[in-house]
């Protein structure tokens, strides 16, 4: 999975964000078109969506409602666009910034720390009856400590980190394995199996890890 997928139709500043982030220690892809920032983001995903709203083909903000139909990765939306109207449209549609252009790189940067910070160094995750630790990557489930082998850890942790929300197959698959992974999508399913088994989840009446016909699966 890409660290940063910047979505700006400004090649040079693009390229100047990229190579300030790279500096840092990020993994940076870089798109100038809306479409292509969606199908870049679900075939490999993104820890953070830093989002131009201006851009040649779709809006901004339509590319903001897409991707957060799916996965509840930070949007940072950095545009030109100063009225308030704007600004209180990309938060409604779920950014979790805004910032104003031009931007001081050393605040921007600052932004993306923390939300890096705040988001993905946590220790645990902690929801309905199990427990992650992060850190030594053990499970406990209703009280029980579980061994989970490494995709599956991998695979749960992406869910309970999008609690609530129905997250695409192919962005699990994608995700956990790799665009790049010699295995096939089914692989996914034989793993949903096993966590479920391990979840105490009846397949036809899962009280954890749902199915949603049509999109993937969701952690509730």
């Amino acid at each position: 999975m890409t660290d940063i997928l910047i979505v700006e139709d400004d090649k040079e500043l693009a390229s100047l964000l990229t190579d300030f982030l790279r500096a840092e220690g990020y993994t940076v892809s870089a798109v100038e078109s809306g479409e292509r920032a969606v199908e870049l983001f679900e075939k490999y995903g993104a820890k953070l969506v830093v989002l131009d709203i201006n851009l040649p083909d779709v809006n901004g903000f339509a590319v903001c409602s897409k991707l957060r139909e799916n996965a509840d990765t930070p949007i940072l939306i950095v545009s030109c666009r100063t009225d308030k109207e704007d600004k209180l449209s990309g938060f409604g549609l779920g950014a979790d910034d805004y910032i104003e252009k031009p931007y001081d790189i050393d605040i921007l940067l600052a932004k993306i720390k923390s939300i890096f910070k705040r988001r993905y160094q946590r220790d645990e995750l902690s929801a309905n009856g199990v427990t992650l630790n992060l850190s030594d990557r053990t499970a406990v489930i209703d009280g029980k400590a579980v061994e989970l082998p490494a995709k599956e850890f991998d695979l749960l942790a992406l869910l309970m980190e999008n609690q609530g929300k129905a997250l695409k197959k192919e962005y699990l698959f994608s995700t956990v394995w790799g665009s790049d992974s010699d295995s096939e999508l089914q692989t996914l399913h034989v793993h949903i199996n096993r966590l479920r088994q391990k979840l105490g989840d009846d397949p036809k009446n899962a009280k954890r890890l749902l199915t949603v016909w049509g999109v993937g699966y969701k952690f509730v």
